[in-house]
């Protein structure tokens, strides 16, 4: 089965409830192999919000690319995430695929690895405790080379 790690985020109610909860609902579909630490962090773009609670999870599942980002929007959909207001605003849940094997999607409505993964610390950093030795398919650069190029952390 293909190893798929999803990226998970909340910032509003019980922040680590959530996250927990998210994981929990992807037994669903999948086969939850590991979590990484809880991370907090700032918001990204909007910056008047709470900060963020985030995690990476490393899941395997039959399902495709597709199917997946169906099950993760059904997930954020049950725990009331919605896409009105301003867009990177705060948020109950987010959930991202963030790589899905060593494939490659690029549609209008799907882009695999995340399109802006590799920008990303609360991403690439707990990528990293799960996968230390993780490779972006499309810039053939490990998650710790990725993470090298980021600007320091604000903290």
């Amino acid at each position: 089965m293909p190893i798929v790690y999803i990226g998970l985020g909340s910032n509003l109610g019980d922040r680590e409830g959530q996250v927990l909860r998210a994981v929990h609902e992807m037994r669903s579909f999948s086969r939850v192999k590991k979590i990484s630490t809880l991370r907090e962090s700032e918001p990204m773009g909007m910056a008047d919000q709470p900060k963020f609670v985030n995690a990476v999870v490393e899941i395997d599942t039959d399902f495709n690319p597709q199917e997946v980002m169906v099950e993760l929007l059904r997930i954020e959909a049950e725990m009331g995430r919605t896409r009105e207001g301003p867009k990177g605003g705060p948020r109950e849940i987010d959930l991202d695929l963030v790589a899905y094997e060593n494939e490659v999607v690029e549609k209008e409505d799907l882009q695999v690895p995340h399109a802006r993964m590799h920008e990303r610390r609360f991403v690439l950093e707990p990528l990293i405790e799960l996968n230390p030795s993780w490779v972006h398919p499309k810039l053939q650069a490990s998650a710790v080379q990725l993470l090298s190029k980021l600007p320091p952390d604000r903290d």
